[in-house]
């Protein structure tokens, strides 16, 4: 298994955990983790033994953005060691069947990613880190979580896919709000607002998302979990009527996959399916 710096890497059938590790800075975000972050996320879509993936960080804090110190090189219009970076590095390859244009950007491949990912927010969340949660298929937060785009507050605009996923997942009004002002919220209100997917208390995060990730190994296809990311992110840039078409051809495959047979046989049967795992 490769090494990682400033990342930890586990599997625990069925799932992958990846802690961002830089827990003195609240896990800021440099190119050399972010190199590292991608190729765990490709070694975790390969691994058979893995359905879902928890990502959360280590300490206190969850992800407090991009290191300052990249960020005042990128500043003064020099090439840091921060944020800037682009993902060279790493020896994952690329995801291709989401299409380059839209899921290749910095950290959208998030959401090309074949497996589900939930984001184990246990802090501070600000700025890159809040995007990078929100990127993230699900969020489970934290009751002391607190969150913050911060963007505005640095002369930025709103970057990293926020414009774009934000105001889906929590309805333009709230998106102004929180890309306009840089305030800060917590868990509990990122609920209400629909920016997180539910807030549990602090010392159940990182157990509630494993428990997500259980779940669905236990019930769910991981075939169908795949298709059915695909679908949900392919669809929100599809017209109505394309996306039924698909729909009703991806349909048409599945019921012809062993996957359906088994689903059937166990619910006649009355025990839990046993479906075959994603592989490389």
């Amino acid at each position: 298994m490769t090494e990682y710096e400033l990342i930890k890497y586990d599997v625990d059938d069925p799932i992958a955990t990846i802690t961002l590790n830089r827990p003195e800075q609240l896990n800021a975000i440099t190119g050399s983790m972010m190199a590292e972050m991608k190729h765990a996320m490709a070694a975790a879509e390969q691994d058979e033994r893995v359905v879902g993936i928890v990502l959360t960080g280590a300490g206190r804090g969850f992800c407090a953005g991009a290191d300052m110190q990249g960020l005042q090189a990128t500043s003064r219009g020099e090439r840091g060691s921060g944020a800037g970076n682009t993902f060279e590095d790493a020896q994952a390859g690329a995801i291709e069947e989401m299409g380059a244009e839209n899921f290749g950007v910095t950290f959208n491949y998030l959401m090309a990613v074949r497996k589900p990912i939930v984001a184990a927010v246990n802090g501070p969340c600000a700025g890159l880190g809040f995007a990078i949660a929100m990127l993230c298929d699900i969020r489970i937060a934290s009751d002391r979580a607190v969150f913050t785009s911060a963007f505005v507050n640095r002369g930025l605009i709103a970057e990293h896919g926020l414009s774009w996923i934000l105001p889906r997942v929590a309805g333009p009004s709230n998106a102004l709000d929180i890309l306009w002002t840089g305030r800060k919220f917590y868990g509990p209100e990122a609920a209400q607002m629909g920016v997180v997917n539910r807030s549990v208390p602090h010392d159940q995060v990182v157990p509630e998302a494993r428990n997500y990730v259980k779940a669905l190994a236990e019930r769910s296809a991981p075939m169908s979990l795949k298709v059915i990311k695909q679908q949900v992110y392919r669809h929100l840039m599809m017209e109505t009527g394309d996306a039924l078409r698909e729909s009703n051809e991806l349909m048409a495959e599945s019921l012809q996959r062993d996957d359906f047979k088994e689903g059937v046989a166990s619910f006649v049967e009355r025990r839990p399916p046993k479906f075959q795992r994603i592989t490389s």
